[in-house]
């Protein structure tokens, strides 16, 4: 069974923020099963199952802020019995440009604390992550990635979530390698 993650912070003042496109992503994969988020307490996370790209999958959202998703994501990656190559975290990525995405097979964090904590938590590097690129502003990294969306960014942000949620379904369908080829090379187009 795959365990697809998105990262976010939860609560309404980090909606339409760059951070929270990880959670987006999973927002939609969620509506595409037709499938509820559930409150799983013990696991400090909002999870759902179905079925996407024709394979059993779980859903993650967890709810301990972004520097701790390891908390949630490692517990319920052994819970579902699965190995970290059946994880998939789908995250913001300030190092990519803002309409570009890419599907790494494993790896370091990239500076990304969400990612980090999760290494930590599942003491393995060998998981997939989709990376959604939401560009970066140098002279203020935080304000940047929790601040919200202009609307022009916001509408570059929706199309590349779309090709996330594409790529995290090649992911599950045709594996990590075809997703790659597929999708790393991907940019919005500009209007």
């Amino acid at each position: 069974m795959k365990v697809l993650v998105g990262l976010g912070n939860p609560g309404a003042q980090y909606s339409n923020t760059p951070h929270n496109a990880g959670f987006e992503a999973i927002d939609r994969i969620a509506a595409s099963m037709c499938v509820a988020w559930e409150l799983k307490k013990a696991y400090n996370a909002l999870w759902c199952k179905g079925v996407f790209a024709g394979q059993p999958v779980v859903c993650v959202k967890p709810q301990t802020y972004m520097n701790l998703s390891g908390d949630a994501v490692a517990p319920i990656v052994k819970y579902s019995n699965a190995s970290p190559s059946d994880l998939v975290v789908i995250q913001d990525d300030i190092d990519l440009a803002l309409g570009r995405i890419r599907v790494r097979k494993n790896g370091s964090c990239g500076g990304h604390n969400g990612v980090r904590n999760i290494i930590e938590r599942l003491g393995s590097q060998d998981f997939v992550r989709v990376k959604i690129g939401v560009g970066k502003d140098k002279s203020d990294v935080v304000g940047h990635v929790l601040g919200k969306l202009a609307p022009d960014a916001r509408k570059i942000l929706d199309q590349s979530i779309d090709a996330a949620v594409k790529a995290v379904e090649a992911v599950v369908s045709a594996g990590v390698d075809s997703a790659m080829n597929a999708f790393n090379a991907f940019c919005v187009p500009e209007a």
